[in-house]
């Protein structure tokens, strides 16, 4: 066990790694990152410059075959077992597309996207009542889950959108979310990969600014915080962290 003055150091180490952010200022990013999902699931039509809209990467997102290479199937991972209660943070409308009804697990769900709660808590008990258990609205680290204890948390899609001080928040929060011996799944940019700038540059004219944060940045932030990392799966934009609590 760590000692309360290795304790400190640690934390003012870390304190300097992730830098200085006052926590009002969370709310300038969840803003611009909910209005930027909003828009794409109203279908509204953004406004970028020539030059991105000549970009392959923009023209592979109007298509739709973007999506497929920067999803993140964490079921390889940690796939649900029956009867387990799993909450997916980031959620967007992703209760449509992965087979969660396969798994006989019970799925809650939070997202600051006000269109994506809305139209997943009126579609998601059409899909499976008994299993499906709604949609919060509310950010990653203010889960509204109190009573809550998940065998498995999930969240992909979005750390690549804020500091890793925000993140280090996170952690915190879903810690006092799980089980005991519960896993939380999540994904990161590898900066590394082909396709990581363009994307960024992609993502910043919709409206949400991309942290390409290296790889070994994200480890020193586990080790920080007390996780043992179970399992990696690399992809062609986001990597998979399976974590446990220690």
């Amino acid at each position: 066990m760590a000692k309360a003055g290795d304790r400190a150091s640690q934390n003012q180490n870390l304190s300097g790694f992730l830098g200085d952010h006052p926590a009002q200022s969370w709310q300038d990013y969840i803003d611009a990152i909910a209005l930027r999902f909003n828009r794409e699931y109203r279908r509204e039509a953004f406004e970028l410059p020539p030059e991105v809209e000549a970009m392959p990467i923009f023209q592979e997102w109007i298509s739709g075959s973007l999506a497929n290479q920067v999803a993140s199937p964490f079921w390889e991972i940690a796939k649900p077992k029956k009867n387990q209660k799993c909450l997916d943070i980031g959620c967007g409308i992703s209760f449509l597309i992965y087979p969660w009804r396969d798994w006989n697990a019970y799925f809650y769900g939070q997202d600051i996207s006000t269109v994506a709660q809305e139209f997943l808590n009126t579609r998601g008990s059409q899909l499976n009542s008994k299993l499906f258990k709604g949609v919060k609205l509310g950010a990653a680290h203010e889960l509204k889950y109190d009573n809550e204890r998940f065998d498995l948390v999930i969240a992909t899609g979005f750390s690549c959108y804020y500091p890793l001080a925000y993140w280090n928040e996170v952690l915190a929060t879903v810690k006092k979310m799980l089980q005991p011996d519960g896993f939380f799944v999540f994904d990161v940019i590898d900066p590394e990969t082909p396709i990581a700038e363009n994307w960024a540059i992609l993502e910043t004219y919709l409206g949400a600014e991309v942290f390409l944060e290296p790889l070994a940045n994200w480890q020193k932030l586990l080790k920080a915080a007390n996780t043992k990392v179970v399992k990696t799966q690399p992809g062609e934009l986001f990597q998979l962290y399976k974590v446990q609590f220690l």
